[in-house]
């Protein structure tokens, strides 16, 4: 009994170490976005300044704008895309499935910056200079890959005999699809587009390589001031703390929301 305790307690304390290492950083940046002061370890008085150096700044709120937008419309993008790559992939032959869905994974195992160097030799090959469409690409070439990742697990859990049953009743594959199929693996799809929009918000490498001149995302801003001491980024950096703490309030959010509604639908189940 007192072994097991022991062992109860040791895992607990393991578990508690490893989360207090992943989350201290930002919980640390969390409490100093509240306080007046510029420099993390120095004292300060409870303070909005950081809250108000984010959204009194133009240029700040510009550079926001300009990652939210081009991660909705790369993960919205790259999930079409992912969803029917992976449809496509499952209902192929074998021997096609595994040729095409290795193929597909090259980005997820190959290292970030080699995908980068591709697409920029790639580009000045075909002649396309760089441009928001070329940023885009990049971000669906790094996105695609995982959501077809989230939704062939849901493909495969799905009960197939319902679409064909949907056929044999007269319904067109086209409508089978819709009526069938994607009702069932809505998850997948979901969980897909939420990778596709972090992994597009995170993004720093494709973005450098693929971007227009003078487009700034928060990846490159935050480069810019900590990297290459650009005066103006360097005195609002302060700011990305109060970023960083809506962020990380947001995601805890949406977890938890998420958590509850899917305990609710077992319970109704039940």
């Amino acid at each position: 009994m007192k072994k097991q305790i022991v062992f109860k307690c040791l895992k607990a304390g393991f578990i508690g170490l490893v989360l207090l290492l992943l989350y201290a950083p930002i919980l640390l940046l969390a409490v100093y976005s509240f306080i007046g002061t510029d420099i993390i370890g120095k004292a300060g008085a409870f303070s909005w300044e950081h809250y108000e150096k984010l959204f009194g700044d133009p240029v700040i709120l510009g550079m926001i704008g300009n990652t939210l937008l081009l991660a909705l419309l790369a993960a919205l993008l790259s999930t079409v895309l992912g969803t029917v790559g992976a449809l496509g992939m499952f209902y192929c032959k074998k021997r096609v499935k595994a040729i095409v869905h290795g193929v597909s994974q090259i980005p997820v195992i190959n290292a970030e910056i080699v995908t980068a160097l591709a697409l920029a030799v790639t580009f000045v090959t075909v002649g396309i200079g760089k441009s928001y469409f070329t940023m885009l690409v990049g971000h669906l070439v790094i996105c695609t890959p995982f959501v077809v990742l989230s939704v062939i697990p849901k493909l495969k859990q799905m009960d197939n005999s319902l679409y064909e049953a949907a056929l044999d009743l007269g319904a067109s594959p086209l409508k089978a699809l819709f009526t069938v199929v994607l009702p069932q693996i809505v998850p997948g799809v979901i969980s897909g587009f939420m990778l596709a929009v972090t992994l597009s918000l995170d993004d720093y490498i494709v973005t450098v390589y693929t971007r227009p001149n003078g487009f700034e995302t928060i990846s490159t801003y935050v480069f810019n001031a900590t990297m290459r001491g650009n005066a103006h980024t360097a005195e609002t950096l302060s700011s990305f703390w109060a970023l960083t703490t809506i962020i990380f309030v947001v995601i805890v959010l949406v977890v938890v929301i998420s958590n509850l509604t899917n305990l609710r639908k077992k319970e109704a189940k039940r």
